[in-house]
């Protein structure tokens, strides 16, 4: 199937009877799976079908007893959509099961998830979470031209930028334009490469292996570039030209004798590859960073009064910013919001988990970033650290304190550790504060107060709250409306 042809064959959505009921068809395709983001999505799913079935009977009847496998069934037999547009928690639930189905990364997958992203994008064509789904979407199928009009969409709809949608664009744009240089060096590099643009390209490439097979580099050279200049030409998606770029750069290497033309290409090749995953940068080492081990950051702590701000709403009604600033270490969370007169002005230690960029540009004393998985942890601080935001980064010893430092397996703790629990565990492990203060921590009944791009932001079942609020009360020394003493 040519690319032209699977762009064409992929499902596309825009109804939201239609939408919901692929969801609902989905949802029993996914039941039983081993794979672990499809075990994620079949969670999404089954919650997205009980806020419909809620939503679609609380005007009507009693939803159906039996819970999900009811309304699965009444799902693909053809129950209503909610009539008057798409309501704020069906939206919501739309968008998560999009947003795991996208990290699924398989074709049924992204059929779905892109039958949201049209529905939800003709439900509500001004929706900050639709756009930025949609460009993510289109630049997991290799549609880099059309996944930045879409990140352009969404940053015209908001004044705030914590997922980092500048720099993804930056780098896609540049990244684009080196990949253009590259495949025009290779053009002159490779007179005769022209002479393969005008057959399909599929055949042009398996021609230039087999000649490569046998030894005959002077025919299988022109051939492997006609093919990568044809599948730009058809603007084929960027994953397919990078693989094949990536073979033939392989196969050049073992060929080649002029060294330098080598070099020059493999320059554009590099250049466009890193400009594609984490954007222009100015500064590669990150201001001169200083990394933190475990032990370096308990010395750097040692005998100061610290305080912990939730980003809770009792928070920012607190009016304790100068009982707040007057700690020797402020530590913040995630995307925190500074308000003096309530918060205080002053962040001496931002904790932030990898997977959002919220505060990354904020200067700060020491930055540490939280992950579970060493790769997707070392591609955040690839992609999201600031040069010159922070002094001190917490190095791999530092990564996931509670599961790393404290030793408690799923066995134990079976939830994800919040970011505030990991920071919190990590100070009350190395014990050498005289004054340990938690503020506003109310575990979200206050609701949540965060910088505005982040509000949308679901409090994530994953986490068990109440587990972590019995940990800190076992260890509280005394407790106030906003204050709690471990120490």
């Amino acid at each position: 199937m040519t690319t032209v042809q699977k762009r064409r064959a992929r499902a596309r959505g825009g109804e939201l009877d239609d939408c919901l009921r692929a969801c609902a068809v989905h949802s029993g395709k996914v039941v039983g799976s081993v794979d672990r983001r499809r075990v994620e999505l079949a969670e999404q799913l089954r919650k997205l079908l009980v806020v419909w079935g809620t939503t679609a009977t609380s005007a009507a009847a009693p939803a159906p007893a039996g819970g999900a496998t009811a309304l699965l069934k009444r799902a693909v037999k053809g129950a209503a959509a909610p009539s008057g547009g798409i309501p704020n928690e069906l939206l919501d639930a739309l968008l998560a099961v999009a947003n795991k189905a996208l990290e699924c990364g398989y074709d049924d997958e992204l059929n779905l998830a892109l039958v949201i992203s049209d529905t939800v994008l003709a439900q509500r064509k001004n929706s900050r979470a639709g756009w930025r789904l949609r460009a993510r979407l289109l630049e997991t199928l290799g549609e880099e031209a059309e996944a930045v009009e879409a990140y352009d969409k969404y940053l015209a709809l908001t004044d705030d930028d914590g997922f980092g949608v500048r720099a993804r664009i930056a780098g896609l744009r540049v990244a684009a334009e080196k990949e253009r240089e590259l495949l025009a060096l290779l053009r002159r590099q490779n007179p005769r490469a022209e002479e393969f643009t005008r057959r399909a390209a599929t055949d042009v490439w398996a021609e230039g292996l087999a000649a490569q097979a046998v030894g005959d580099w002077t025919e299988a050279e022109p051939r492997l570039v006609g093919a990568l200049l044809t599948l730009a030409a058809e603007d084929s998606p960027v994953a397919d030209r990078q693989e094949l770029l990536s073979q033939y750069l392989d196969l050049r290497m073992t060929q080649e004798t002029d060294l330098a033309a080598l070099t020059e290409a493999l320059a554009l090749y590099a250049e466009q590859r890193r400009n594609r995953m984490r954007g222009p940068v100015a500064d590669p080492t990150i201001g001169g960073v200083q990394w933190i081990s475990l032990g370096e950051f308990r010395n750097r702590i040692a005998g100061k009064s610290i305080c912990l701000i939730a980003n809770s709403g009792r928070v920012g009604a607190s009016s304790m910013g100068a009982e707040i600033d007057a700690y020797d270490i402020v530590v913040r969370f995630n995307s925190y919001k500074i308000d003096p007169k309530h918060t205080g002005g002053r962040t001496d230690i931002h904790a932030t988990i990898h997977k959002h960029g919220f505060n990354w540009d904020q200067r700060v004393d020491t930055r540490l970033v939280f992950g579970g998985i060493s790769g997707d942890w070392k591609y955040s601080l690839r992609n999201r650290l600031v040069p010159g935001a922070q002094t001190f980064l917490g190095d791999e010893s530092l990564r996931w304190p509670v599961r790393n430092i404290g030793k408690l397996g799923t066995d134990v703790w079976s939830g994800i550790p919040t970011t505030g629990f990991n920071m919190l565990y990590l100070l009350d492990f190395l014990d050498v504060s005289p004054t340990l203060d938690l503020i506003g921590f109310d575990f979200y009944e206050s609701g949540a107060y965060r910088v505005p791009e982040a509000m949308k932001l679901a409090i994530t079942s994953v986490h068990e709250y109440t587990s972590e609020k019995a940990w800190v009360m076992q260890r509280a020394q005394s407790v106030t409306d906003l204050r709690i003493s471990l120490r």
